[in-house]
């Protein structure tokens, strides 16, 4: 159950007994994984074919080392065309893909386990609260825009005092043709029902620039 169904040569019995094998699997993990990731069709329906995607390419290589530089050649540019997705669709694609190596070397049983196990652990992990710390979730990015005859020094202290309850210096960057500042800080509100009020209150120092309170991520902070 566990061995290889490959033999020294190929047979197309081998060979479609392995792409149902993959098919059948991927489409059931992708099915799994639509209930932990929120993304398009699209990339559910690729997430499901990949696994054989590999596994075919990996039988056609077959020990053929000139045909795999080609074939890792011809991956770099597939991924460099692409645009960079969320972690959760990164992890999806790696997992689909380590399967469909098992699935190419003739490795049916542990192809499957690759895809379902993994699948189903995803989707445990991702129900429960391990790794969540509540100070975190409160974490929010603000963003202001302010005219650049504005000095953002201490011009907005006292209006951080009074709504929020941690604040810190995340960055500043020129936009709109060095017209204007973009201050950005990692805070937290006293009360979140305030929210608007404290927008509100910016504004009128801003000029009634644009202004974004968004939740924090490390890799959302791009200035």
């Amino acid at each position: 159950m566990f061995d290889s169904i490959y033999t020294s040569t190929v047979t197309p019995t081998q060979f479609f007994l392995m792409a149902a094998a993959a098919l059948i699997s991927g489409f059931l993990y992708a099915w799994i994984m639509s209930f932990r990731i929120r993304s398009t069709k699209r990339f559910f329906v690729v997430a499901a074919i990949i696994p054989f995607i590999v596994a075919a390419v990996i039988t056609f290589v077959n020990g053929n080392i000139g045909a795999g530089v080609a074939i890792g050649g011809a991956f770099g540019l597939i991924r460099f065309r692409s645009a960079q997705g969320s972690a959760d669709e990164i992890a999806a694609i790696l997992v689909a893909m380590g399967s469909g190596i098992a699935f190419g070397m003739g490795y049916l049983a542990y192809g499957v386990i690759i895809l379902l196990f993994l699948g189903a652990l995803f989707l445990l992990l991702g129900s429960i609260s391990i790794f969540e710390h509540r100070n975190m979730t409160e974490d929010r990015l603000l963003r202001i825009t302010i005219p650049e005859s504005l000095e953002y020094n201490g011009t907005f202290d006292e209006i951080f005092a009074h709504y929020l309850k941690k604040v810190e210096n995340a960055g500043v960057k020129t936009t709109g043709m060095g017209s204007m500042f973009r201050l950005s800080y990692k805070v937290q509100m006293k009360n979140p029902a305030e929210e608007k009020a404290f927008i509100d209150e910016l504004r009128t120092k801003n000029g009634n620039l644009e202004i974004s309170v968004l939740p924090y991520t490390e890799t959302q902070n791009q200035l």
